[in-house]
């Protein structure tokens, strides 16, 4: 059963009150490996951890005087924890807290995108099997070529999903990082075994070595490694979006009771959720792009990549998300249409064995050169003059020479072109 998409799951990651939660949690660690190593009184911090609140709003307030959203934040933790704040954020610059936090948050994202490609994989593996042995024409250039079926078409995909699911883990470990290191990175003020604690704590890896922030490489990877999910899916959809086309029409979205199609054609069943999949992709990608602008920063830091990353961080792990639920929906509900897929595979009158009738020719000892112009030339017969293919191939005084009427009868049996497939489906567990 499909999971139903929900919007706050991802959306709640990037509400300022899961940031500034985080930011709070961090700064709390941190004031518990200074007690540790006696850098702070102990007995401060049990009070912080209690009295340590915080309002958005009135964080904003005061970022409206300081125009400085950390040191707004603080302020308004200050405020709820009196005296012993003094302690909190020592020795720590901004980026510490922040991209600590924001490494924590990504790791949440990875891990709902994570939960919802193998939810993907699972649908594909079930169609993948249902299908199996479905046949239909495969097509190069848009043209038919020798037959296929369903079923390996989604465990194409399927193969192409788990692929993203590493490449989604790959990115989540990169980016999972953390660092507590200071204002250039050499812990001038702060002990590394807090940075390790915190860490610890909050389920990240330390980062060997940072300036005033995490490296963007790390950040670039986890977009670009989105773009290439979204690309996927574009991918997948634009398939089902030909495969739907009136003159196709071997699969279909699903076409809900009351659904309408278009405001002037009653008639009209579109694929407008795959077409929402293609086009939320290139936003996605555009996004990677921006992350990419930001890996290159002045010096130890500068703050063109903060306003970029606002954006292109919940934007891109929200459209993912979206993306891959819906998505699993549509090949979850995907309408097939097996005897359109035979009627469309016989469109040709047989051209699609044309390799088989070259091949059988060449085991008989043709030259293939030969060969292949003794076949083409029926094949072109059939193009541009609507004559029958294999009466053609049967009738021809070359190819006759080298082939029985049963041989040639026997290339143009579509069951040839499967008797792998159990062979690959093996290779998924299929």
């Amino acid at each position: 059963m499909i999971k139903r998409y929900t919007f706050p799951e991802m959306g709640r990651i990037w509400t300022d009150e899961n940031e500034f939660q985080t930011m709070l949690d961090i700064e709390i660690y941190a004031c518990e490996a200074m007690a540790e190593l006696g850098q702070i009184p102990a007995e401060v911090v049990p009070v912080i951890r209690e009295r340590a609140k915080f309002s958005v709003e009135r964080i904003r307030e005061i970022e409206k005087e300081t125009r400085h959203d950390i040191l707004a934040f603080l302020q308004a933790v200050a405020e709820n924890v009196g005296d012993e704040a003094k302690y909190i954020h020592m020795g720590l610059t901004s980026s510490d807290v922040k991209d600590t936090a924001l490494g924590y948050m990504m790791k949440q994202a990875a891990d709902i995108i994570i939960a919802d490609l193998e939810q993907l994989r699972e649908v594909l593996r079930r169609r993948a099997a249902e299908h199996k042995y479905t046949v239909m024409i495969g097509r190069t250039h848009g043209i038919h070529a020798e037959p296929v079926t369903l079923g390996l078409k989604f465990a194409l995909w399927l193969d192409e999903t788990e692929r993203n699911i590493e490449r989604v883990k790959r990115a989540r470990s990169a980016v999972a990082v953390g660092k507590l290191s200071g204002a250039v990175g050499t812990y001038a003020n702060i002990d590394p075994r807090v940075e390790a604690y915190v860490c610890e704590k909050m389920g990240l890896t330390p980062a060997k070595l940072a300036t005033q922030v995490i490296q963007r490489d790390r950040h670039a990877e986890f977009l670009t490694t989105l773009a290439v999910v979204a690309s996927s899916l574009d991918k997948f959809a634009t398939e089902i979006r030909n495969l739907q086309r009136t003159d196709i029409r071997e699969v279909e979205e699903y076409f809900h009771p009351g659904q309408k199609g278009s405001s002037a054609m009653p008639h009209k069943r579109n694929p407008i959720t795959c077409e929402r999949v293609s086009g939320l992709a290139r936003l996605v990608r555009s996004n990677a792009m921006a992350a990419l602008e930001n890996v290159a920063l002045w010096h130890e830091r500068d703050i063109s990549h903060s306003s970029v990353e606002r954006v292109i961080l919940p934007d891109s792990t929200i459209l993912v998300d979206y993306m891959l639920r819906i998505f699993a929906d549509i090949v979850d509900k995907l309408l097939v249409y097996p005897e359109a897929m035979l009627a469309n595979m016989n469109k040709t009158g047989g051209l699609i064995f044309s390799q088989r009738v070259l091949l059988a020719l060449v085991n008989k000892g043709v030259a293939r050169e030969e060969a292949y112009r003794w076949v083409q030339r029926n094949a072109m017969a059939r193009w541009l003059e609507g004559q029958d293919f294999k009466t053609n191939i049967i009738n021809d005084p070359d190819i006759k020479k080298y082939l029985t009427a049963e041989e040639i009868a026997d290339c143009f049996d579509y069951r040839y072109h499967l008797r792998h497939v159990d062979t690959i489906m093996a290779r998924f567990g299929l």
